[in-house]
């Protein structure tokens, strides 16, 4: 008895599939086109393609590719005990909504995947030849698009599901990179009045998707209140900082540990902080909270007073957000950064940096921006997992024959829009000389934070309308 894609995605929760540790889910994968007989492809970077041939009276239709990825963002909430190399997710239905509880749940993109798996396993179905192609690591720069062999890929009609508002069609995206800025400096053994400051209660998100909500970032707060601290001529030591640790999510909790020299600077840095968080609470962010305690060491790896002064002042110095908003399509994004990533251990920072842009130019301009700065202050900077914006297509046979079966079965007319972040569409595209894209997806929700939850009812429907508009190529 053929499985529901609901089955396949209880399934592909049970295996651990984090970007960077895809190996177990690409294995998954092969077995399921052995047991089923079907032709695949597989490579060094866990790609996974699995060609059905088309159903009886199809056989001269053009190959639908059908596309989704392999990996998930791994967050969980600070108090829960969850190794996602190993242990399953932990789901749980509430109403309409699937959640894991403490966790991400990894709709994005496990539903794809579920949803391509239930398709191939279904001989009943009508459609015409079908690739279904499984990239890996998009999560963290789509290496997996960027890497894999076009030959592989026939089709020219791509159904990409990896989008989180059912009824929208996604038919254009923002290019983007990841930046990566490393500096070491001398440290000393500070002592003194070591406290611990923790930036944490954000709502966080998608730092495509979400980045326009006016979200506060932790990383950046901390730089906010450091940057402050130096203002009031506090004198302090830098020991360590981590925030943040991937790329394309508003980090929602960072923590530091400075050293004062007296008591007094105590009682001053709890009424700064209470001034400051009234300065910088947003509605987007109503659980902000900066807690401080006094740690029991005695002795700390840090940087000298005015080494601090000098990282703080390049730190306060990088953008972060929204840099331009579109001319043509209101409320979108044409170009933004999101300050991901700050650790700072034994005088060794490093910071890392998601950059998209709907305009090309204007992408590589914010990049040198983001090295003029590290560069003044004896920086290393690189930057890499570049992608190319995926251009809107005027006209589209497979957007017309979509929105035809959609207001068929709906009685009403999808959106059609491009959006900020990325997707492995642009990759696609510029891989495959003439090839027409849809992006689609269920309702989702929170994406990339514990709070993520997925739409049965939704996830539902996209499933079938995937069904019936394959009926219809």
């Amino acid at each position: 008895m053929t499985k529901t894609y609901l089955e396949y995605f209880k399934e592909i929760c049970c295996i651990p599939h984090g970007s960077g540790n895809t190996s177990q889910i690409k294995d998954y994968c092969v077995e399921f086109a052995k047991e089923h007989g079907l032709e695949f492809y597989t490579d060094e970077l866990n790609n996974v393609v699995i060609r059905k041939p088309a159903s009886k009276g199809y056989e001269g239709h053009e190959t639908v590719v059908l596309q989704g990825h392999l990996d998930m963002v791994c967050e969980k909430d600070p108090d829960v005990d969850f190794d996602f190399a190993k242990d399953s997710l932990k789901l749980r239905t509430e109403g309409d909504f699937l959640m894991a509880t403490g966790t991400t749940l990894g709709g994005d993109d496990g539903i794809a995947i579920a949803i391509m798996l239930c398709i191939l396993s279904d001989n009943s179905l009508s459609h015409p030849a079908l690739e279904c192609v499984f990239t890996t690591d998009e999560e963290t720069g789509m290496f997996g698009a960027a890497g894999i062999d076009a030959a592989q890929i026939t089709g020219r009609k791509l159904i990409n599901i990896d989008s989180e508002d059912e009824g929208i069609f996604t038919v254009g995206c923002a290019g983007g990179a990841r930046c990566e800025v490393a500096l070491e400096s001398e440290t000393i053994d500070a002592s003194g009045i070591f406290v611990d400051l923790t930036v944490s209660g954000l709502t966080g998100g998608h730092s495509g998707v979400e980045i326009n909500k006016g979200r506060l970032n932790s990383n950046v707060v901390l730089i906010a209140l450091l940057s402050k601290m130096v203002g009031k001529g506090m004198d302090f030591n830098l020991c360590k900082v981590q925030g943040g640790s991937k790329d394309n999510v508003i980090t929602n909790k960072t923590e530091c540990t400075v050293s004062l020299v007296n008591e007094s600077l105590f009682a001053d840095l709890c009424g700064l902080i209470a001034e400051f968080i009234e300065e910088v609470k947003v509605d987007t962010d109503p659980n902000l909270t900066i807690d401080l305690k006094k740690s029991d060491k005695l002795e700390e790896k840090a940087l000298t007073f005015e080494k601090t002064k000098e990282v703080v002042s390049m730190l306060s110095k990088y953008p972060n957000g929204v840099q331009k908003m579109s001319d043509d399509i209101e409320g979108l994004p044409q170009t933004s950064l999101n300050f991901a990533v700050v650790e700072l251990v034994d005088g060794k920072l490093t910071l890392r940096f998601s950059v998209r842009s709907s305009v090309t130019q204007e992408k590589l301009d914010l990049i040198k921006e983001l090295e003029e700065i590290s560069s003044q202050y004896g920086a290393s900077f690189m930057s890499d997992g570049h992608y190319p914006a995926w251009e809107y297509r005027k006209i589209s046979n497979l957007r017309d024959t979509m929105v035809s079966v959609y207001e068929k079965m709906y009685g009403n007319k999808p959106k059609i829009e491009v959006i900020h972040a990325g997707l492995e569409c642009g990759l696609f595209s510029e891989k495959l000389e003439g090839l027409d894209a849809v992006s689609i997806g269920p309702d989702l929700y929170d994406i990339h934070s514990p709070k993520e939850r997925m739409s049965l009812s939704s996830a539902q429907r996209v499933y079938e309308f995937v069904i019936e508009t394959l009926k219809n190529l």
